[in-house]
């Protein structure tokens, strides 16, 4: 199908309100978008990832990406939402007798830069929500007040690559950094990598590091994320690797360098990620789960065997309704007498949230059933003055649910990030209410899940799961809170999204 040259311009009547028009303007892809009677135009293509916007939703004044659900504003092709940070180019468009034409590409003018003043900002933790807090402060031209403290020796990253393209040798490590918060508008925020903190002195206004340094703040933001857990029968092991940090996806890739074969310890997302990145890497891969089928408490039984089976097509081998009873470097022993070889074993159980320092602190802590994380209000805030808590260690009480959550989704994370920073500036009112989404990679397969269901315990399906089109509505206490899409109903994933936004 030819690309509609939109230099030469197109039929007004063509372009409908809020359905994108995908062109092109010289060599460069474009959309074309009727809003509110405004005619605008933008680059084409998603600024995280490439993924084509006319296939997006143009929702609340914003258009939004049909892959990973990036938001980028109608008024200016700004990233107004993760995981796109980078703005859309604009282009000039004049309607004139019938004929919408673009006539050129604008110069790039964001947003005046903030006048509050917050004070002096300390972020522990260089992660998703860390990393994006950051920006959004910075591109609101108060990067300079703002501080990361990162225990991680690398500078902040997508940590989505880790256990993706990155372990299957289809990117290379600079390709996962992260953009510079603020996008080198006006001062760039103080990033200090490989740096532990040690304690926070409450009273004091200050964090404490390791090496004793103090940080003085006026606004301190915990996003110390979460750690693996690792089970008591490999800790002493050889060969044995966790899948979190871009250090331990450089150890895996090398020990995978002379390897035949691996075993992955979890049918968790993180767990059959790494099984289908080894497996594309070339190694023979067996993957051990207690579970009778892999995600099934996650997103049900069908999908679960709709990805055992994406995997099994692949080679991979799965004993299932067992434990590990012991690796020795070599050979894994299950419960059953059953002996595995491996020459590697990566370990995809779970992960627990990091508040030993918020607990040291006497920050509240939520209940396990809330999350066992940092309990936190509406707006993000601690029990301690100044002091917030965001990403995979935030308990807060989601509006929708009614009720204390935790998530350890990555983009979710990015989000609370920016509303936080956003809140600080003034720009948002109410509290944080986000809709939770997350997307996982299997070999060419594609999954999103918007919303949030502990355990849930119905679900309903529309399209077909064995053949990957599909859409699994799942249930929470008899109603629809979460849904898991696949191939072409990726569509009601956006919408839900928006929906459960509104509400």
């Amino acid at each position: 199908m030819a690309t509609i040259d939109l230099g030469k311009g197109m039929p007004a009547a063509d372009l409908h309100d809020d359905k994108p028009v995908a062109g092109s303007f010289g060599s460069e892809d474009v959309i074309l978008v009727r809003h509110r009677g405004k005619v605008c135009a933008f680059a084409g293509k998603c600024t995280h990832q490439g993924a084509p916007l006319e296939t997006g939703l143009v929702i609340d004044g914003t258009v939004r990406c049909p892959w990973h659900h990036a938001r980028f504003s109608l008024s200016d092709g700004e990233a107004v939402a993760a995981p796109a940070f980078a703005p859309l180019d604009t282009f000039t468009v004049v309607e004139k007798d019938g004929v919408v034409t673009i006539t050129g590409k604008e110069e790039q003018t964001r947003a005046t830069p903030s006048t509050r003043s917050i004070g002096k900002v300390v972020i522990v933790g260089g992660g998703a929500a860390g990393h994006a807090c950051a920006d959004m402060l910075a591109r609101s031209g108060l990067g300079g007040d703002v501080t990361i403290l990162s225990d991680d020796a690398d500078a902040p990253y997508d940590r989505t690559a880790v256990s993706k393209d990155y372990l299957a040798g289809d990117a290379e490590r600079d390709d996962t950094a992260l953009p510079e918060p603020g996008l080198g508008r006006g001062p760039a925020p103080n990033v200090r990598t490989g740096v532990a903190v040690a304690s926070i002195d409450v009273e004091g206004h200050a964090v404490v590091t390791a090496d004793q340094d103090r940080v003085p703040y006026d606004v301190l933001i915990l996003a110390t994320g979460a750690t693996p857990v690792t089970p008591d029968t490999v800790k002493a092991a050889d060969n044995v690797f966790v899948l979190r940090t871009l250090a331990d996806a450089d150890a895996v890739k090398a020990a995978a360098k002379d390897a035949k074969r691996a075993i992955v310890l979890g049918a968790s997302f993180i767990g059959l990620e790494a099984a289908a990145s080894l497996t594309q890497a070339g190694l023979s891969v067996t993957v051990i789960a207690r579970d009778s089928v892999p995600l099934a408490k996650v997103a049900g039984p069908e999908v679960g065997k709709f990805v055992q089976a994406l995997h099994e097509e692949k080679g991979v081998t799965f004993h299932l309704d067992c434990e590990l009873a012991q690796y020795d470097g070599h050979t894994a022993m299950l419960d059953d007498g059953t002996a595995i070889e491996g020459d590697l074993l990566v370990v995809g159980v779970g992960v627990e949230p990091r508040i030993d320092l918020a607990k040291a602190a006497g920050l509240k802590i939520a209940e396990k059933d809330a999350g066992g994380g940092v309990s936190v209000d509406a707006q993000l805030r601690t029990s301690a003055d100044g002091i917030y808590a965001i990403g995979d260690i935030a308990s807060y009480a989601d509006p929708r649910l009614g009720h204390p959550i935790r998530v350890e989704h990555w983009v979710h994370a990015q989000r609370q990030g920016q509303w936080l920073a956003r809140s600080l500036l003034g720009a948002v009112t109410g509290g944080y209410g986000d809709t939770p989404f997350f997307w996982t990679g299997q070999y060419d397969t594609s999954l999103h899940y918007v919303g949030h269901v502990a355990k849930p315990d119905d679900g309903r399906i529309e399209g077909d799961v064995a053949a990957g089109d599909f859409a699994v509505f799942l249930k929470e206490d008899g109603k629809e809170q979460a849904v898991m899409t696949c191939g072409n109903h990726d569509e009601i994933a956006l919408k839900k999204e928006a929906a459960w936004d509104a509400a």
